[in-house]
């Protein structure tokens, strides 16, 4: 559910003040990662054990695959859109649809260098995602993400630490 919301969303540019990562290498991005923290909105809202899954495709575009768990219906739930690149494969900005023409901005903050976790603002601060491979982050780890966070503006007193405690019956 990652992305799913930036869809809805008119800007495709990184929010004033916030720069995409560069150099950017999508095909090490590529693959699952773990939702670790959000800021709320409705789609995701009750959503646990959610991942996203990003794969390029053959005509450049990059398949998003969101999975969580709604806890409210006691089901799984999945949505599946198209990223493109808003200008060079080598800046981390890209914008999202899951909803046909309708884009919405997904830029990659901040990254690990061995593309371990990330951190990504959508069109405005009131979207954010730390994203990372494995499910929980060392508390380390997750004490510097959210000063990066803050440092960007972000309200990170709003993030929701996302639970995994589910195995995703979808490899």
């Amino acid at each position: 559910m990652v992305a799913l919301a930036l869809s809805g969303c008119s800007s495709t540019r990184p929010p004033e003040g916030i720069t995409p990562v560069t150099p950017f290498d999508l095909a090490r991005y590529e693959g699952r990662w773990y939702e670790v923290a959000r800021l709320d909105h409705s789609f995701e809202r009750g959503m646990t054990d959610v991942s996203a899954t990003y794969q390029r495709q053959a005509d450049g575009s990059v398949r998003v695959l969101n999975r969580g768990f709604d806890t409210g219906k006691n089901d799984w739930r999945q949505a599946e859109g198209k990223a493109l690149f808003t200008g060079d494969a080598n800046t981390a900005s890209l914008k999202v649809s899951f909803f046909g023409p309708f884009y919405g901005g997904y830029h990659v903050a901040a990254l690990d260098a061995n593309y371990q976790w990330a951190l990504v603002v959508g069109p405005d601060r009131s979207y954010c995602w730390i994203l990372s491979r494995t499910k929980q982050l060392p508390p380390t780890l997750r004490e510097q993400l959210i000063a990066r966070a803050q440092a960007l503006g972000i309200d990170t007193q709003a993030l929701i630490w996302v639970t995994h405690e589910r195995t995703d019956p979808q490899p």
